[in-house]
């Protein structure tokens, strides 16, 4: 496709900030949001591996994962939001041409994640004591809502890889010169990319498990033997994820079209491979150290080696767009709208993070407590803060959309 056309495509309004601006944050944003998924995808695989089994170990674990996998689930989403929106603004004309190809795909997305997400509760409502249950109930729901999450995945998947073949667009469009638009086409997708993606659930929830286990070592109710088998399991899946990871990401690169075919060896592929045998490395070294508070560092470690990996990915989608079709993000007109960039900044620099650091301080608190956690004045606090912000946040929300609506 010709490279002005592309152009042509762009939002004659320009984008509110300077473009790179939007690649930065889709980097940060698609890392967390893909790293909230890995840790989603590991979790549920160890509540249905429990689920399955009448080890009591694996029971109890089970009864864990499956509170951290519907609460990931719902970070996914939340996290999911900006990347795609980053990815809109700037790569506008590729983004909802691929939407349009697969546009009833794009429609399902919904009730299908819908569906899954449903599913999950359905086992986490029927299964409230599965660590001491004779057996756990509709195990069936929950293997049934990661599969139709995976083909969420896979969805999203293909509307990433769609993208970054215009030179197909037409051909896909109308094949042998008949318009195909019934929107129900997958054309262009990527197994191992996506299965190199979906591996790192298992080093991430190893990470996790490593946090977990260290956590509950402050209580003396809980035993040690149980944790000490969850830190084992904790760097098998460690090791052998991070093996896996690795050996799909090289089948990936080594199956890049030929026009990009040598980014396989650039430095952003290095660093994506140094950043996860660092995360490995690291976790290697807090093990040989016990019961040390590093612990807690090997998941801000493997966060880091996803934002990495993340990079890489953003890198291989600039140089398929700007190297081989000649589309350049970077000179998109800009016009500046200080409301919109400020508004996101404090959203999540400001209400977010203080938001976030009540509903940890209260999950660290109450997870060192025995019995019934009763918060203190100062937490009490900054509850009421947290509050405040968000009733803030909608007032503003609403009053901002009245007043443009009585213009």
């Amino acid at each position: 496709m010709e490279t002005e056309l592309l152009y042509a495509l762009r939002d004659p309004a320009g984008v509110p900030s300077h473009p790179v601006i939007f690649l930065i944050l889709g980097v940060l944003t698609f890392a967390l949001h893909i790293a909230a998924v890995q840790m989603m995808l590991g979790t549920a695989a160890l509540t249905i591996w429990g689920a399955l089994s009448r080890g009591a170990y694996r029971r109890r674990l089970a009864q864990s994962m499956v509170n951290v996998a519907k609460v990931m689930v719902s970070v996914a989403i939340v996290l999911g939001v900006a990347p795609l929106l980053f990815v809109q603004v700037i790569y506008d004309p590729f983004w909802y041409t691929s939407n349009v190809l697969s546009a009833w795909w794009v429609i399902g997305f919904i009730l299908i994640l819908l569906v899954g997400y449903t599913l999950l509760y359905v086992f986490y409502w029927r299964n409230t004591a599965l660590a001491t249950a004779p057996r756990a109930r509709s195990t069936w729901a929950m293997i049934a809502s990661v599969v139709l999450l995976l083909v969420v995945g896979w969805i999203m998947h293909v509307l990433a890889q769609q993208m970054l073949h215009p030179e197909q667009w037409m051909a896909w469009y109308a094949p042998n010169g008949e318009l195909d638009t019934s929107g129900t086409g997958m054309h262009a997708f990527h197994p191992w990319r996506f299965l190199f993606f979906i591996a790192l659930g298992a080093p991430v929830t190893g990470a996790l498990l490593v946090a977990y286990q260290r956590y509950f070592r402050a209580r003396d109710d809980v035993d040690p033997a149980y944790l000490d088998w969850v830190g084992t399991l904790a760097y098998r899946m460690i090791n052998v994820g991070g093996v896996v990871a690795v050996a799909l990401g090289a089948a990936w690169m080594a199956t890049l079209p030929e026009s990009i075919a040598r980014f396989g060896f650039s430095p952003w592929v290095m660093g994506a491979l140094a950043g996860l045998l660092g995360f490995v490395g690291f976790a290697h070294w807090v093990r040989s150290r016990a019961d040390s508070p590093w612990a807690y560092a090997v998941l801000a470690v493997g966060t880091l080696a996803i934002i990495v990996v993340a990079a890489a990915r953003e890198a291989l989608r600039w140089g398929m767009l700007h190297g081989i079709h000649g589309y350049n993000a970077l000179d998109y007109k800009v016009n500046t709208d200080w409301y919109s960039t400020l508004t996101f900044a404090i959203t999540f620099g400001v209400m977010g993070a203080g938001v976030l650091a009540y509903y940890l301080t209260v999950a660290w608190r109450a997870g060192q407590t025995r019995g019934v956690y009763t918060a203190s004045a100062a937490v009490d606090r900054m509850g009421n803060v947290a509050i405040g912000m968000l009733v803030l946040w909608i007032l503003h929300y609403f009053a901002l959309g009245f007043y443009w609506w009585a213009l």
